[in-house]
């Protein structure tokens, strides 16, 4: 059970919004905010739940960042929608008493940092993270870190955009060294980081969905080339697409033969229905909450390795604390080292177990008593 659950209506268009504590870890909660149309308060509590998990999961002895508890939100509307951001201008000041002193927020599917930062400046906060910053020793020093990795570039692309998708990228490379192709469904931060990463490992990238389609090449698409030509949705611009891309219905990413599979993008895109279609013998939770629990148990019986969410994309998450708690410089060297030799230590614990995603839950929850 969820120890804080609002459910909220806007009064100009009725569309609704939610907020869910999972739980509280010295007063305070971590957890992103999404925005997309059917977003529920079932959806946001199991993913505050996750947050919980991950948050826990990354406890490393020794560090002066202690893991939070676990929060979640989410608005039900297209991010596309005109309305969409009035519509978060008014979530955000309703729920503004529990921003400021619970739930530390962030960007998540449908909505940039960018967006969030603005309209927390509005509401009179100087970031969406004010809650944590009470717990460090130090909060100039904590806060001029964070803004100066928020400012970093490599090779074109943010810093705070490379570091999940490369931590999903190394949980893959670290669960099974071998892969040689993989399919990436999803090109936002995650996902373009994630097919960024495993390109430079080696790894052969012969797809990848955005909102729009899917591209494909079957000796390697230009990963580098497609970053340079992504817009802020994430979507490719496909006349800047390097010679031999096939492009095919984006709903056919589960059909095409990979060794690895990501999927980055959306909740729920992986039920029942769709488990035999996965060609790949590993998958990689880059998105929250992809896979339905029945199609999971169909992978599991087929001989799918499966990484489960809360493992594989936890680095968002971790690197902003680590930086905040003062764990890392805010460099992209530090970054990188600390979320690899995390990962790899991780990716150890749970290697041999045959359901990975119940050996993660069993470790994130002996730290859940921190």
């Amino acid at each position: 059970m969820s120890l804080l659950e609002i459910t909220w209506t806007d009064p100009v268009t009725a569309r609704r919004g939610y907020v869910v504590i999972d739980r509280l870890v010295r007063g305070v909660a971590s957890g992103g905010l999404r925005m997309r149309e059917g977003c529920t308060l079932a959806e946001v509590r199991g993913l505050a739940r996750g947050m919980s998990l991950k948050e826990a999961l990354v406890h490393t002895p020794g560090d002066r960042y202690v893991p939070l508890g676990g929060a979640k939100g989410g608005i039900d509307v297209d991010p596309r929608d005109p309305e969409a951001p009035a519509i978060l201008r008014r979530f955000m000041a309703a729920v503004l008493p529990v921003l400021r002193a619970q739930w530390n927020t962030g960007e998540d599917f449908g909505l940039r940092q960018e967006q969030l930062d603005e309209v927390a400046a509005e509401l009179g906060l100087a970031s969406t993270v004010e809650p944590a910053f009470r717990l460090v020793e130090d909060e100039a020093a904590a806060r001029e870190r964070l803004r100066s990795a928020m400012a970093r570039v490599v090779d074109g692309v943010a810093l705070a955009d490379l570091v999940g998708g490369f931590g999903v990228a190394r949980a893959a490379l670290e669960i099974a060294p071998d892969v040689g192709t993989a399919v990436v469904q999803g090109f936002g931060s995650i996902g373009g980081a994630a097919a960024r990463y495993l390109a430079r490992a080696g790894v052969r990238v012969v797809a990848v969905a955005d909102r729009e389609g899917l591209m494909v090449r079957e000796d390697g698409l230009d990963v580098e080339r497609m970053l340079a030509a992504r817009d802020a949705r994430g979507v490719v611009d496909r006349s800047r697409l390097g010679p031999g891309t096939r492009l095919e219905d984006r709903e056919r990413w589960l059909d095409v033969p990979a060794d690895l599979l990501v999927p980055a993008a959306m909740s729920y895109v992986i039920g029942p229905d769709d488990a035999d279609r996965v060609r790949a013998r590993v998958v990689v939770e880059g998105a929250n909450l992809p896979t339905l629990p029945e199609a999971e148990a169909s992978l599991l019986a087929r001989g799918v390795t499966l990484v489960p969410d809360f493992l594989a994309n936890v680095m968002t998450n971790a690197w902003w604390w680590w930086v905040v708690f003062g764990d890392i410089d805010p460099t992209p060297e530090a970054a990188f080292a600390k979320i690899t030799t995390t990962m790899r230590r991780l990716v150890a614990s749970v290697r041999d177990a045959p359901d990975l995603r119940k050996a993660a839950r069993l470790l994130a929850e002996a730290n859940l008593v921190i």
